[in-house]
C-alpha cells in the first residue's frame, strides 16, 4: 500500500503547485508522499537483500537520509506558503545559511538517485519484470529535470514514470497482481535467490 501511496500523493501534489511556490497543500503532500515512500521502499529493501545484500546495506540508509531531504523541501514549501514568499526568494535566503543547505543540496537530490539505483537493481536481480525497472529509471531521471525547471507538464510526466512501476510492486505486494510463489531464478538460471520483490513466499 505503501508503495503506490508514496508517488501518488507527489503525483497530486504536482497539481497544487502554485505559481511562484509549490504552496502550503503542495508542500504537505510532499511530506507525507515522502514518509510513506520511505515505509513501503524499506519493506521492498527486504524482498531485495537475498539477491543484493550489499546494495541494499548501502542503499537503505541512503534512502533514509534522501527522504529526510524530501520532507526539508515540502516543508520550504509550507513555509513559502505561510509567510508568502517565492521559491527564488526563499533560496537566496537559504543560500546564507550553507550548514542548513546541507538537507537540500545533498539530501534532496539523493532521493532520485536511490529510485534510479532501485531501478537497475530490479533490472540486474530479476526481481521484478523489466519494464517496471526501466520505467522507475526514466521517472528517476525525470523528477529532478521537473523539479529543476517547475514546469508542471514535465513534472507530472515524471510523477506518472514514478506511479507505474510503484503501482505494480505495490499490487503485488497486496497480492492483487499475480501473486507470485515462488523465489527469482538467479542470474545463471540455477537455483532460485530471493523473492521476486513486491511478491509473497510460502512457507
Amino acid at each position: 500500500m505503501f508503495l503506490i501511496l508514496g508517488p501518488t500523493l507527489n503525483l497530486l501534489a504536482t497539481l497544487f503547485w502554485e505559481s511562484e511556490s509549490q504552496g502550503v497543500t503542495a508542500g504537505t503532500l510532499v511530506g507525507l508522499s515522502c514518509a510513506c515512500w520511505l515505509v513501503g521502499l524499506i519493506g521492498l529493501y527486504d524482498r531485495l537483500r537475498a539477491a543484493a545484500p550489499r546494495y541494499v546495506a548501502v542503499a537503505l540508509p541512503v534512502t533514509v537520509f534522501a527522504t529526510v531531504g524530501g520532507v526539508a523541501f515540502g516543508v520550504q514549501s509550507i513555509h513559502e506558503g505561510v509567510f508568502e514568499v517565492s521559491h527564488a526568494h526563499t533560496i537566496e535566503l537559504l543560500n546564507q545559511y550553507p550548514f542548513a543547505t546541507t538537507l537540500f543540496w545533498i539530501a534532496g537530490p539523493l532521493f532520485p538517485l536511490t529510485l534510479f539505483a532501485l531501478g537497475v537493481a530490479l533490472c540486474w536481480t530479476r526481481t521484478a519484470p523489466l519494464p517496471v525497472g526501466v520505467l522507475l529509471c526514466l521517472g528517476a531521471v525525470a523528477f529532478p529535470l521537473s523539479r529543476i525547471t517547475r514546469e508542471v507538464s514535465i513534472a507530472l510526466v515524471a510523477d506518472v514514470l514514478l506511479v507505474l512501476p510503484f503501482l505494480y510492486l505495490g499490487a503485488r505486494e497486496l497480492g492483487l497482481w499475480g501473486r507470485s510463489t515462488g523465489s527469482a531464478p538467479s542470474r545463471d538460471g540455477g537455483v532460485p535467490s530471493a523473492t521476486p520483490v513486491g511478491g509473497r513466499a510460502d512457507g
